[in-house]
Parts: structure tokens; C-alpha cells; sequence
């Protein structure tokens, strides 16, 4: 509601007209807005080249690698072309369509262009999204142009479930097993990324998670409660490691929802919920976290 609020005065706010003062006008502002944006906008991976380097890999990740790379290029073509088309208009160049009238009035309040979101979900505001934008891409071009990543960023990339997926594909045809029979075990680690030297045998470690509604504490290994006016919480680096399904063990062990956003939700197009984290419940009963909506998240906006 805030959100709308806001966007809703902006946007009856913003005029062509010169601002009190003799400020700069909405047109330019958002022109100079178009030009930093420009600049900022990583540059699209080169697909063929990490295709031909990757070329002896046949492993399900290189596939899901490759699939990243050509959302991502999608989005930054897009997101350019919008840029630039609008800042022709502003110049008078052409005719500001409906379209790019809404692109100006989102950038002109700060905010990511619904038009922009097609990839991934995001609450970020723009000056948020764009440093965002450009962390996703170097993962992508360290995994494509060097090798896969020794600590993976699961929220750097548009479709989490997917890398996941490769990850237990992977681990099947190496153990030549059935990826059905297959499940992840959760181990929490206790190092720091700069700690970690290589990548896990099976599986893979993943970081940059956020745990909401209660704090990992590294003592006990375990959930605990989160400190005063702490709703959200870092957690640390963690192992997802394919091993073959077991029996489901309740009795102390929460299973933690991981979601992509904070939008529980999701959308119709897009779910947030992603996968269930068995985690140690600490001096609670999983009842307990599940009453305070514990939950991971792969992103806070």
C-alpha cells in the first residue's frame, strides 16, 4: 500500500513543467536517469563463445548455464532498446508510446519498469536493481569464461529450481542412479566463503541466503530466536548434497520453506516457493518455527 502511495504521488507530481525553483523538468531528469542506466547495464555474454569453451562439458549444469545466459541477454536487449527508445522520445525523436510513458514515469519515481521483470521477481528499487542486475551477470560470466563458481549465488539466477535440478541430474548419471531416487541432504557449514577451496564432490554450496523470522546460531548449529527488531537475519553458506532419499526424520528438524521473494505468494506466472530445508530446530519444536512463519529467503526485495 505504501508502495502504491508513493508511485501514485509521484506520479501525479511529475510534470513536463519546470519544478518551483527552476529545477530541472521531469523529462530531463528521467533523460539523465536513462543516460546513468546506459552506462551502468553490464553487456551481454557472449553465448557462442562460452558454448564452443564449454564444449566438452555435457553435464546438466553447462545446460542450465547456458539457459541463464540466454534469459539474461534477453533481458539486457530488452532493458537497452526500452532505454534508449525512450530517451529518443524525450528528444522528440519519435512518439512516446503508452508503453514508454509508463517506463518513464517508473524511472522517474525510482522504480523498475514492470516491463523489466520479465526474468526474475523483484521488489528492489532502481538504484537497487541495477547493481543487482550487474552482480547476476559477473556470476555468470566467472561460470561461463572460467569455471563454475566454488560458492554458488541460487538467487543470482532467474529460475533456481532448474539449477537444482542439474544439480541432481548430475549426481545421477555420475553415480548411475535413477534421479528419482535422489533427494538433498542440508549441511550448514561453518566456514566463510574465503575459507572454501574447492567445490563439494556432490552437490553444491550455495550463500547469500536470508533467514526471516528467527537467526542461525553457529554455537549449537541450530535455529534460535532472532535478536529484538532483527526480522531478517544473514545465513550462512550451505551444502546442498544430492544423496538417495531416505526416511523423513521430524524430531528435531524443521523443514524450512525456501522462497525466491519475500512475496510468500509468488505469482501465477512465477511461484515463489522453491524447495523444503530440513534445518535443526534448536530448543523449539518445528511447531514452533512454523507458527513464526520461519522461512529462507533468496532475496529480501
Amino acid at each position: 500500500d505504501t508502495e502504491l502511495l508513493c508511485s501514485t504521488i509521484a506520479f501525479l507530481g511529475g510534470g513536463g513543467g519546470k519544478s518551483g525553483g527552476g529545477g530541472p523538468t521531469r523529462d530531463e531528469m528521467v533523460y539523465s536517469t536513462c543516460t546513468s542506466l546506459l552506462d551502468k547495464l553490464p553487456e551481454n555474454i557472449d553465448w557462442e563463445e562460452v558454448s564452443e569453451r564449454n564444449e566438452s562439458d555435457i553435464s546438466p549444469l553447462k545446460v542450465c548455464l547456458l539457459q541463464e545466459i540466454e534469459r539474461y541477454n534477453e533481458l539486457l536487449t530488452s532493458t537497452r532498446a526500452s532505454v534508449k527508445l525512450l530517451m529518443k522520445g524525450i528528444q522528440g525523436f519519435v512518439v512516446i508510446s503508452m508503453e514508454q510513458e509508463m517506463v518513464l514515469t517508473s524511472l522517474f519515481a525510482g522504480t523498475v519498469p514492470t516491463a523489466w521483470l520479465f526474468a526474475y521477481p523483484s521488489m528492489k528499487p532502481l538504484s537497487s536493481w541495477m547493481p543487482d542486475l550487474a552482480d547476476r551477470i559477473e556470476q555468470l560470466n566467472v561460470w561461463g569464461f572460467q569455471a563454475v563458481p566454488k560458492v554458488l549465488w541460487l538467487g543470482g539466477v532467474t529460475y533456481p529450481t532448474s539449477l537444482l535440478t542439474a544439480l541432481l541430474q548430475g549426481s545421477a548419471r555420475k553415480n548411475m542412479v535413477s534421479v528419482d531416487t535422489l533427494s538433498f541432504d542440508f549441511v550448514v557449514q561453518q566456514q566463510d566463503e574465503a575459507s572454501i577451496s574447492a567445490m563439494p564432490k556432490e552437490g553444491a554450496y550455495f550463500k547469500s541466503m536470508t533467514l526471516e523470522g528467527a537467526k542461525w546460531d553457529s554455537n549449537t548449529a541450530a535455529l534460535a530466536d532472532a535478536d529484538p527488531m532483527m526480522l531478517f537475519n544473514p545465513f550462512p553458506i550451505i551444502h546442498f548434497k544430492p544423496v538417495a532419499r531416505k526416511k523423513i526424520i521430524t524430531d528435531g528438524i524443521y523443514s524450512c520453506p525456501l522462497y525466491l521473494y519475500p512475496v510468500r505468494t509468488g505469482s501465477r506466472e512465477r511461484p515463489s516457493f522453491m524447495i523444503w530445508v530440513e534445518l535443526k530446530a534448536g530448543l523449539y519444536s518445528s511447531d514452533q518455527w512454523t507458527k513464526r512463519g520461519t522461512a529462507l529467503l533468496l532475496s529480501v526485495a
